[in-house]
C-alpha cells in the first residue's frame, strides 16, 4: 500500500476514510506529490475532498471505489452545500481521481464523466494601462541597493510576467543576461523560457553588480533578490515592495498586487498584436482557456474605448 507523502500531513480535526477506500485515495497523493509536483496545499485540498466523498458512498452501502456509478456521483454532487465555487472545486477533485483510478486500471470506465456541476461566472482580471505601469516602475527612486533591487523585480515582473511565487524563488543560475532570458520552473514543476527585455535586464545588471553585493552575507544563497539579511525575499515581502511603490506613483485606487502586473504583462502583449499561444507558453498555463481570458480583457477595452470616443454613443445635445 503505497505511504502517503510526509508534506501532506492532515489536520487532527479531519477523519480519514475507511481503509478501502483509503487505499486508492494515498497512491493518488503519491502520485500528486511524485508525478505531477503540486504543492502541499493543493494536496491536502484533494484529500479532504476525497475523504468526504468516500464517506458519502461508504454510507450508501458501496464496497470500494470500483462499486461507485455515474447515478451515485450525481447524488454526491447534490449532497454538497456551499458556494458554487466549493462545490465545483470538490467535483474536480472527484474527476482527477477518477481519471487516475482508470489510469491504474481499478477501474475501466471514469464515473465522473458525464457530471455535471454549478457553472461558474470568469471573473475578468484587473490591470493597470501602459502609463499606470511606467509610473509604478519610475517609483524606485536613487542608486542605493534596495532600490536598485525595487527597480529590478518591479521590472522582472512586468517583462516576464512571472508568479510572485516564481520571482521569489528565481536564482542566479536561471538567468541568462546574455541571452536575455530566463528559466523559470513553474506549477508542477515545468521548466519555461521567458524573455527578459532590454530594460528589465539593464535593471538586472544593475542590481546584480552594484545592488546585490551590498547585501549579500556568508550564508546567502544563490537567490536574485535578497532582504536586508541577505536571504531571498519572502512573496510577503515581494507584495509589500509593490504596495510602497504603487502608493509613491500614486495608484493607491487601484489596489496594486503583484499578481496585476502578471495580468498586465498578457494583457498589454494581446492588445500589442501578441499571439495568444506564444502568451500561454510565457505565462506558464497548461490549458489555452486559461490564457483566453485575457481575450475578454481586451475586448472590455475596447468596447469601453467605444463608448467613450464614438459620437453616436454619446448623449444628444439638449
Amino acid at each position: 500500500m503505497p505511504s502517503r507523502p510526509n508534506s501532506a500531513r492532515r489536520s487532527p480535526a479531519t477523519s480519514r476514510a475507511a481503509p478501502v477506500w483509503a487505499e486508492d485515495i494515498d497512491g493518488f497523493m503519491a502520485f500528486l506529490a511524485l508525478e505531477r509536483g503540486l504543492a502541499r496545499n493543493t494536496r491536502e485540498s484533494y484529500q479532504r475532498d476525497l475523504d468526504q466523498a468516500a464517506a458519502f458512498f461508504a454510507k450508501l452501502g458501496r464496497a470500494g471505489w470500483e462499486a461507485i456509478t455515474h447515478l451515485d456521483g450525481a447524488a454526491w454532487v447534490r449532497s454538497i452545500r456551499g458556494k458554487p465555487s466549493s462545490v465545483a472545486r470538490k467535483l474536480t477533485a472527484l474527476r482527477v481521481f477518477a481519471r487516475h483510478l482508470v489510469r491504474e486500471k481499478r477501474r475501466e470506465d471514469d464515473f465522473t464523466e458525464l457530471l455535471t456541476g454549478p457553472k461558474l461566472g470568469r471573473r475578468i482580471p484587473g490591470t493597470l494601462t501602459a502609463d499606470e505601469v511606467a509610473r509604478l516602475l519610475a517609483a524606485p527612486i536613487g542608486g542605493d541597493p534596495r532600490a536598485l533591487r525595487d527597480r529590478a523585480l518591479l521590472e522582472l515582473f512586468y517583462a516576464s510576467g512571472l508568479r510572485v511565487s516564481e520571482l521569489a524563488a528565481l536564482t542566479l543560475q536561471q538567468v541568462d543576461l546574455e541571452g536575455g532570458f530566463i528559466r523559470v520552473f513553474g506549477k508542477g514543476a515545468k521548466e519555461r523560457v521567458v524573455p527578459v527585455g532590454a530594460r528589465a535586464r539593464d535593471a538586472l545588471v544593475s542590481w546584480i553588480t552594484a545592488g546585490r553585493p551590498h547585501l549579500v552575507k556568508p550564508r546567502t544563497g544563490s537567490q536574485i533578490f535578497l532582504n536586508n539579511r541577505g536571504t531571498a525575499l519572502s512573496r510577503v515581502m515581494l507584495w509589500m515592495i509593490v504596495k510602497k511603490h504603487a502608493q509613491r506613483a500614486g495608484l493607491e485606487a487601484r489596489n496594486v498586487k503583484p499578481h496585476l502586473l502578471r495580468h498586465s504583462f498578457a494583457t498589454h502583449l494581446l492588445g500589442g498584436g501578441a499571439d495568444l499561444r506564444a502568451i500561454q507558453e510565457m505565462l506558464g498555463h497548461a490549458s489555452i482557456t486559461t490564457t483566453q481570458i485575457y481575450t475578454a480583457v481586451e475586448s472590455t477595452r475596447l468596447v469601453d474605448h467605444h463608448a467613450k470616443f464614438h459620437p453616436r454613443n454619446r448623449a444628444s445635445d439638449k
